[in-house]
């Protein structure tokens, strides 16, 4: 083991108080893992999460990532252990300024004056990622736990699985900008289905309703997913993945097909000029498995607009 965690079968990391991060043949895994709340969701696997993500995103070793989780749960929604008053932001912002509570998340970045959803600022940090991100759901993903996956590419749930959308049985709304992609994702009547009854339901259900594609057995889950994460990293292009994930997102909200022509024919144009363009169409011609040199961020378009506004979700 080197001093960073890296070995010869990839690179383990404990940095994190709430998850594991590995990364082994080209793929950054990312494990939820907290067991004192049962892998439930908080200020800290907030911060954990969005580290991660950036961790991944800015390292040219990573082509792609999955996010699990171990033990019987994925993510059972936010950490309730603050009782009433766990969303009540106000009143712990009172019991921080008389001494409660010192030194508890004090960073709060707000947007339109409010203190930012910390679901939300998971969800933004997965979707601004240049890299493919599949989720592995191997248990109970509820709330934030069912929201924060939306913004990944894939979905496959074991059977053990289960989904749920409970928010209105909690006196709140759907948040991690989920009202933004739940739609996009399973149709405005089976989101609202979800959202309305606030029932948690199976694996086969969450595929038959298109929220995940394939449920496989819970010993199979990471094997699935890190044979699709290889197929995609042995035989694509880092640069043109991540170009192609950026662009296709963004397009959901593109007013005409022109703005994606736009977008298409530059990148066409500069990537068609790069090193692995010519290693796509010679290893072809060659009949051969390509190596494409080109990484991410190295080689990264940068003309391309971010998906979601870069701004908006530091």
């Amino acid at each position: 083991m080197t001093a960073d965690g890296a070995s010869a079968g990839g690179a383990r990391a404990r940095d994190y108080t709430t998850l594991d991060y590995e990364v082994a043949d080209r793929i950054a895994t990312i494990t939820i893992d907290n067991p004192p709340s049962r892998n439930g969701f908080n200020g800290t696997m907030r911060d954990d999460l969005i580290a991660a993500a950036h961790r991944a995103d800015n390292d040219d070793d990573v082509r792609a990532v999955i996010l699990t989780g171990r033990g019987k749960f994925f993510c059972p929604g936010a950490d309730l252990s603050g009782g009433g008053s766990t969303f009540d932001f106000k009143a712990q912002n009172h019991a921080e300024a008389d001494g409660e509570n010192e030194g508890v998340d004090d960073a709060r970045p707000t947007v339109a004056g409010f203190r930012r959803d910390g679901g939300g600022q998971v969800a933004l940090a997965f979707a601004s990622l240049r890299k493919p991100i599949i989720s592995a759901i191997n248990g109970a993903a509820v709330g934030i736990g069912a929201t924060m996956t939306l913004p990944t590419d894939m979905r496959i749930a074991s059977t053990d699985a289960r989904f749920g959308f409970v928010f209105a049985h909690r006196g709140l709304v759907p948040e991690a900008a989920s009202s933004w992609f739940l739609p996009r994702i399973v149709g405005i009547t089976q989101a609202l289905d979800w959202v309305y009854t606030g029932r948690v339901f199976d694996a086969e259900e969450a595929r038959a309703g298109g929220l995940v594609s394939r449920v496989v057995a819970p010993e199979e889950l990471l094997a699935t997913a890190r044979e699709m994460a290889l197929a995609i990293v042995e035989r694509a292009s880092a640069v043109s993945l991540g170009a192609s994930r950026q662009l296709l997102w963004s397009m959901l909200t593109a007013s005409s097909p022109w703005e994606a022509h736009q977008q298409d024919s530059r990148l066409i144009f500069e990537l068609g000029q790069q090193a692995d363009a010519r290693e796509g169409v010679e290893s072809f011609l060659e009949k051969r498995p390509p190596q494409f040199p080109g990484t991410v961020p190295a080689d990264y378009p940068d003309f391309l607009p971010p998906f979601p506004d870069k701004d908006r979700i530091e």
